[in-house]
């Protein structure tokens, strides 16, 4: 009888909060090169909760493959319990037997464990400044601004650069490029004209619940032990969460 006790409890604080636990959001990408090639495609889960009619993610798992095979050859494993912008993170890549690992000792405080394709361990400790986000975080940090981006106007942040053990000023801003087609388009570039020359926008393309349906720009999966992917990912929404996933 104990043992049903604590769920009944669980279930009876996450209703006092206006939270409960929403349905699983699955969506999948197929990454194409420039010239159409398929390159890989992407498999992502992610379970969370309906907090006041809006979906929290809480666990996100991916797990990256070639085309038209089952088993991955890549995964990630994101844990968003300390804030939808700054995830945990654990990443895989074990055909250039590197992984990469994100984590928050203390308050204030990234700290990133990188093994390189060549085999060197690379530790960092990055001092959390402004509105920092962390890898899949800039998803969450649209849809939380989801209605000043309709507006028209700009979101400045802060972005980790994991392997390099800093944050970068970046601006998500509303854009029109010719190969996205969505109900929101918007764009993420540096603020610093010198990182403008040296990388690219990135462009990302939503639907109208909110969902990501387009991807273009770097990714983080390796061509070679010295350079990642470029690719346009497009992704299909198998199913929703139970809330909102925009305010």
């Amino acid at each position: 009888m104990k043992r049903m006790r604590r769920p009944a409890l669980a279930l009876l604080l996450l209703a006092a909060t206006g939270a409960c636990y929403g349905k699983i959001f699955q969506f999948s990408g197929e990454a194409r090169a420039e010239n159409g090639k398929v390159l890989y495609t992407e498999h992502h889960q992610v379970e969370g909760e309906c907090t006041e009619g809006q979906f929290r993610p809480l666990n996100h798992q991916v797990e990256y493959r070639e085309q038209d095979q089952s088993e991955g050859f890549a995964d990630k494993v994101l844990r968003y319990q300390r804030s939808p912008l700054q995830p945990e993170v654990v990443f895989n890549q074990p055909r250039f037997d590197e992984s990469l690992r994100i984590s928050y000792p203390g308050e204030g405080i990234i700290e990133v464990d990188w093994v390189t394709p060549s085999g060197e361990t690379q530790a960092f400790n990055v001092p959390i400044e402004g509105r920092a986000v962390v890898d899949a975080g800039f998803d969450n940090l649209v849809r939380q601004n989801w209605s000043a981006l309709q507006d028209g106007r700009s979101v400045e942040f802060r972005f980790l650069g994991p392997t390099r053990g800093e944050l970068y000023g970046f601006v998500l801003e509303p854009s029109d490029h010719r190969e996205v087609e969505a109900h929101l388009e918007v764009a993420i570039r540096p603020t610093s004209m010198l990182l403008r020359f040296l990388v690219d926008p990135i462009q990302l393309g939503y639907n109208d619940r909110g969902a990501l349906t387009h991807y273009l720009g770097l990714t983080n999966i390796r061509k070679n032990s010295d350079t990642n992917y470029q690719a346009h990912i497009r992704y299909d929404i198998a199913s929703y969460p139970e809330c909102e996933l925009t305010p």
